[in-house]
């Protein structure tokens, strides 16, 4: 198991950059320990389902950066 940071984004649309929105960040940063990154952002998402619900899936980026 390693030690995770992970954040979830919200980025914009082409259609809403144009609008002058930017990225957004919806969730973290937060540390997990997981076996993998994916394993981190996974978990990410299903232990903080309400923050990952506020975000349209299509616009969502997660960012995973191992210690």
């Amino acid at each position: 198991m390693s030690l995770f940071e992970v954040v979830i984004l919200e980025v914009p649309s082409k259609k809403d950059k144009e609008k002058g929105d930017t990225e957004r960040l919806a969730f973290g940063p937060k540390f997990i320990i997981a076996g993998d990154s994916q394993s981190a952002a996974i978990r990410a998402i299903l232990e903080n389902p309400a923050e990952a619900a506020e975000v349209d899936k299509d616009k969502m980026q997660i960012l995973v950066r191992p210690f």
